[in-house]
C-alpha cells in the first residue's frame, strides 16, 4: 500500500521517464531516425515488414525467456528445442501425419523439454545454467539420433500430403491480407498473450514474487517450484512454436546446424529490453522493444554495407553494454 501510494503521488511524466522501457524506446527511436537519414530504403514498408518477419521467431522465444529470467532462472537449451520440435514436426508431416497432430506433437516436445528443465532446476536442485546447458547437448543429440544426422526436407516427394503441405507452408510463408507476414502475426499474438499472462494474472504476480525473493514468496504461500517449472514449460512451448514456424518458412533443416547459438540472441534481446539477469524485473513491452533493437540494428548494418563479421562485433558490444547497465542499476538500487 505504501508503494502504491507513493507511485500515485509521482507525476506520470516522472514515472514514464524513470521506466526502463522508456530508455529502450528512446534508443530505438534514435536508431531508426539515424537509419532513416543515412539509408534510403529503411523506412520503406517492404523493409519494415521484412524486419518484422526477421525478428518474429526471435521475439516469440524472447517472450518465453522473459518469464524464465524474471523468475530468476535461465534457459540455454532453447536453440536445441527449436531444432528438435521443428524437425520433429517436419518428419511427422513427411510420414503422412495430418497437420494438427503433427503440430501438436512438435509443441509437446517443447513442453516436455521445458518440464524436464524445470524439474532439474527445482526438485533436482541444479543451477538452471548447468541443467539447461546439459540439456542443450542432450536435446541436440536426440535430434541427431532422430534424423540420423541427415537433413529433413518437407515436400511431396518425401511423403507429405499436398494439402497438408500447403497449409503447413502457409503458416510460415503466408501473408495476412496479402501484406503482413504470418510469422509477424504469430509474434504479435504471442506478445499480447504474454503481456496479459504476465501483467494481468496471478501467475504473473507469482513470477515477479518468486524472482524478487524466493524466500518471501514461499513464506507468502506461493509454490516457488511450481511457478518456476511453469515458466520453463512456457519457454519450451514457445521455442517449439518458433522452430515449427521456421520449418514452415524454409522447409528444410539439419539437426547439427538448426538453432545453433540462438539462445544467445534471445537472452540478449530480453536483457536489452530491461529484464534483469538477477530476476524479479522485466516486462513484455521491454522485451518487444529489445527484440526490435536487435532486429533494426542488424537490418541497418546490412543496409549500410557493414560486413557480417563487423556485425557480430557490434551486436556483442550491445549485449555487453546492456548487461553492464543491468549490473550498475542493481548496484545503485542496493546502494
Amino acid at each position: 500500500m505504501v508503494q502504491s501510494s507513493r507511485a500515485q503521488g509521482v507525476p506520470l511524466r516522472s514515472r514514464l521517464l524513470g521506466a526502463r522501457e522508456t530508455g529502450v524506446f528512446l534508443a530505438l527511436v534514435v536508431m531508426c531516425a539515424f537509419l532513416a537519414v543515412t539509408t534510403e530504403s529503411f523506412l520503406t514498408l517492404g523493409n519494415l515488414l521484412n524486419v518484422g518477419r526477421q525478428v518474429s521467431l526471435l521475439g516469440i522465444m524472447a517472450i518465453g525467456m522473459t518469464f524464465v529470467l524474471i523468475s530468476g532462472e535461465i534457459d540455454l537449451s532453447i536453440g536445441s528445442t527449436y531444432a528438435l520440435s521443428g524437425l520433429g514436426a517436419g518428419i511427422l508431416i513427411t510420414s503422412g501425419w495430418p497437420l494438427m497432430p503433427a503440430l501438436a506433437a512438435g509443441l509437446a516436445l517443447g513442453l516436455i523439454v521445458g518440464l524436464v528443465n524445470g524439474l532439474l532446476s527445482t526438485h533436482g536442485r541444479l543451477p538452471s545454467l548447468i541443467a539447461t546447458l546439459g540439456m542443450m547437448s542432450v536435446i541436440r543429440g536426440i535430434a541427431l539420433l532422430m534424423t540420423n544426422g541427415e537433413p529433413v526436407t518437407v515436400n511431396v516427394r518425401n511423403g507429405a500430403d499436398p494439402a497438408v503441405l500447403q497449409t503447413f507452408l502457409a503458416l510460415g510463408q503466408g501473408k495476412l491480407a496479402n501484406l503482413v507476414p504470418m510469422q509477424l502475426v504469430f509474434f504479435v499474438l504471442v506478445a499480447v498473450l504474454g503481456w496479459v499472462l504476465l501483467s494481468r494474472t496471478s501467475f504473473g504476480f507469482r513470477i515477479f514474487a518468486v524472482g524478487g525473493s524466493p524466500k518471501a514468496a514461499r513464506v507468502s504461500g506461493i509454490n516457488v517450484n511450481a511457478v518456476k517449472i511453469w515458466a520453463f514449460v512456457v519457454m519450451g512451448m514457445l521455442a517449439a512454436l518458433a522452430g515449427i514456424l521456421s520449418m514452415a518458412f524454409l522447409p528444410s533443416g539439419q539437426a547439427g546446424r538448426t538453432g545453433i547459438g540462438l539462445e544467445l540472441d534471445v537472452i540478449a534481446a530480453v536483457v536489452v529490453g530491461g529484464a534483469s539477469l538477477a530476476g524479479g524485473s522485466g516486462s513484455i513491452l521491454g522485451t518487444v522493444l529489445g527484440v526490435l533493437i536487435i532486429g533494426v540494428l542488424r537490418n541497418g548494418l546490412v543496409l549500410s554495407g557493414v560486413s557480417p563479421f563487423t556485425q557480430e562485433v557490434m551486436i556483442g558490444l550491445v549485449i555487453i553494454v546492456a548487461v553492464a547497465i543491468d549490473r550498475w542499476s542493481i548496484r545503485s538500487a542496493r546502494g
